[in-house]
């Protein structure tokens, strides 16, 4: 007969307690240790555990590389890749799908992550078969969002399974070549006494469906939800069990969407796919940066900018883009300052805070500062710091750039301007849309194929880069 026991589990880390405690010992997260009940087996093999034991031993049987092989022999053929439609999608995943891998896409309840697989089992239908399993909704509910997106094919399957080892069940004998979970937050192991969503749910049903992909080589994508700090929900080995893992961000107010790559064992986690959200579904946008810099490129060509206002580039694994930075200087009489920053990180600015007012001699520490990236993309590339600077004390001076200029460079402590990578890319990026001069690091330079009509000016420090950016201005820092 089986056993119970009590244990308490944290729901961030997946810790276990055998007694309940205020703070987890392992995160130090506050109330987040929940009991859970469980049954110890007494030995003897019942229910799924003795069926999948059964089928993965039938398989592995048949299977004539269920051994061990020299790395020569290993079958590495990229032309097993299962392309999904997008290109966006396939970019970010390294060439497409890969059978027997499992992905796992986390993002904000309606971002798009239920419409985005919908259309992929749209595409995937014209050549293989998808078995689309959802816990959160019914069957019907999965057939009026299809329809919405004009998907009427008998190759995309569709089960309404909260049970997560019928759905194993169902990837052992359906014949299928990609499958869906949506979402893995809504299936329970029955055999486990918590609720669903927990960490003992998420793991041993992450870990069967992991067990059924790999043993029938197919495809696996699981729908996961975040936290309210945008973090993927669940415990932290959850990732660590999957080969893929998939943030898709953005705000529902406004139109695009981010697909990024955080973990990828078939290829890179620096690509990332972005996509608007539209009647019909969602569509790969093809000019993201003329998107972002919205009107500013109707500027290009003045004779002055808006003060408070730089271009900068940033290179996201083989996209470039081109972002609109606004930046706003406000006297306050409150002797507790603010500095506000939207899409960029907070730290690193008051960084760019101290280095303004430490090189070049601008008195911000009595400021209110704002910061925003324009477009709602979070910027993290180091590379932006120049354009960051450049709208900061032009809003300060009151003083305007050249519309037509971009701003590429990391900004040091000491206030030299270091070197960022994929330079060139960037350049040709701006050019295309219209940007006739640049301000990036000497020590990138000479560059190789650089734009021929493009105006490069190389700068060793903040200073020079200023002074090369605000004709005419005089301000501390060593002259050349």
């Amino acid at each position: 007969m089986a056993k119970t026991k009590t244990r308490w589990i944290c729901q961030q880390c997946g810790f276990t307690s055998m007694r309940s405690l205020g703070r987890c010992t392992d995160c130090g997260g506050w109330s987040t240790l929940v009991e859970e009940i469980t049954q110890e087996d007494d030995g003897s093999k019942k229910g799924f555990a003795a069926r999948v034991s059964q089928l993965t031993t039938a398989v592995a049987r048949g299977d004539s590389e269920n051994r061990a092989q020299p790395l020569s022999e290993i079958n590495t053929d990229e032309s097993n890749r299962i392309l999904t439609g997008l290109a966006g999608l396939d970019e970010v995943l390294g060439g497409g799908l890969v059978p027997g891998a499992v992905i796992l896409i986390a993002g904000d309840p309606g971002i798009g992550k239920s419409t985005l697989l919908m259309q992929v089992a749209k595409n995937l239908s014209k050549s293989s078969r998808v078995l689309y399993i959802t816990g959160e909704e019914s069957a019907a509910q999965v057939r009026l969002r299809a329809e919405r997106l004009d998907v009427r094919s008998d190759n995309v399957l569709v089960a309404a399974e909260q049970n997560v080892v019928n759905a194993a069940d169902m990837l052992f004998t359906t014949d299928v070549q990609v499958a869906v979970v949506d979402s893995i937050q809504a299936v329970y192991h029955p055999e486990i006494s918590s609720a669903a969503g927990s960490v003992s749910q998420v793991r041993e049903g992450t870990q069967l469906l992991i067990h059924a992909a790999k043993a029938k080589n197919i495809c696996t994508i699981l729908v996961g939800h975040v936290t309210k700090d945008g973090t993927i929900a669940g415990p932290r080995v959850l990732e660590h069990m999957v080969d893929v893992v998939l943030q898709f961000e953005g705000e529902r107010t406004r139109q695009l969407r981010v697909l990024r790559a955080i973990k990828n064992r078939f290829g890179s986690t620096t690509e990332l796919a972005l996509f608007a959200m539209a009647e019909s579904g969602l569509v790969e946008v093809d000019n993201p940066s003329a998107m972002f810099l919205g009107d500013r490129l109707a500027k290009v060509g003045l004779k002055q900018a808006a003060s408070g206002t730089a271009v900068i580039a940033g290179g996201e694994g083989s996209r470039s883009l081109l972002l609109e930075v606004q930046a706003l200087t406000v006297s306050t009489g409150n002797p507790n300052v603010r500095r506000v920053v939207n899409g960029w990180d907070y730290n690193r600015l008051l960084q760019l805070l101290a280095v303004l007012e430490k090189r070049i001699g601008l008195s911000l520490s009595r400021l209110d500062v704002y910061v925003n990236i324009v477009g709602g993309l979070d910027f993290e590339d180091p590379g932006g710091d120049l354009g960051i600077a450049f709208a900061v004390a032009t809003s300060f001076l009151d003083r305007s750039t050249d519309p037509g200029l971009v701003a590429v460079g990391e900004v040091g402590l000491t206030g030299e301007i270091r070197p960022v990578q994929n330079l060139g890319p960037r350049l040709k990026e701006a050019q295309r849309l219209g940007f006739n001069k640049a301000i990036v690091p000497k020590v990138n330079l000479p560059l190789q194929n650089a734009p021929s009509k493009m105006e490069i000016i190389g700068v060793d420090t903040l200073a020079d880069a200023l002074r090369a950016a605000i004709p005419g201005l005089e301000m501390g820092g060593p002259k050349k």
